[in-house]
């Protein structure tokens, strides 16, 4: 059932996605820029003012192997931190994302990066609200069972546990915070599929 609203939802946003921000255009939020302009995919709808209650959510679509890296701007000092955690800024973010490659996606990478291809240290300030736990570090999918935080020597989250075949969609629920704001950092998404699989007779 769950595959059949997730393939429900991936038609309807694919269907209307003339209504959401053009190609490359950057979208504001609340005070935060989301960009796709980084490419491997693309921003076909978002709302939100990044509350836990009322999180940002991007609708994406993804139509390549490649990383799929957006582009975050605006996460300053004046913005404060909206996910109620103890970090100097912060905000709570939903990816709903589709796939629309030919490959099953069963294992989903998403890491921090304050330069583009250099991993998030600790002195960055940049993570998932290390450091934080209960309803502050939502950390969850719809479509994998197991989720893992990666706090060192990169800031990351991986999921795994399931599978997202082509034409359906996933949902992640995720804090983004900086202890040491920067004006632009980028959220990089990688589609992985395991070297190899235990098959359970």
């Amino acid at each position: 059932m769950m595959g059949l609203v997730r393939s429900a939802l991936a038609l309807v946003v694919a269907s209307l996605g003339f209504t959401g921000p053009a190609l490359g255009e950057p979208v504001l939020l609340d005070g935060i820029t989301f960009s796709d302009s980084a490419g491997g995919f693309e921003i076909v709808d978002a709302w939100g003012t990044g509350t836990l209650e009322d999180p940002f959510t991007l609708v994406e679509r993804v139509t390549g192997s490649g990383d799929a890296i957006l582009l975050v701007e605006g996460m300053t000092r004046e913005f404060g931190n909206r996910a109620d955690s103890n970090h100097f800024t912060g905000f709570a973010l939903v990816k709903i994302v589709i796939n629309e490659t030919s490959q099953t996606w069963r294992q989903y990478r998403i890491e921090l990066q304050e330069n583009p291809g250099d991993g998030s240290t600790y002195y960055d300030g940049l993570s998932f609200a290390q450091e934080q736990g209960g309803d502050a570090r939502p950390i969850v999918s719809d479509s994998f069972s197991q989720s893992r935080v990666v706090d060192e020597p990169a800031d990351g989250l991986v999921f795994t546990g399931g599978a997202v075949p082509p034409g359906d969609s996933v949902t992640f629920s995720l804090v983004v915070t900086d202890n040491s704001p920067v004006d632009r950092f980028y959220i990089v998404q990688r589609r992985e599929t395991p070297l190899s699989m235990l098959v359970q007779p």
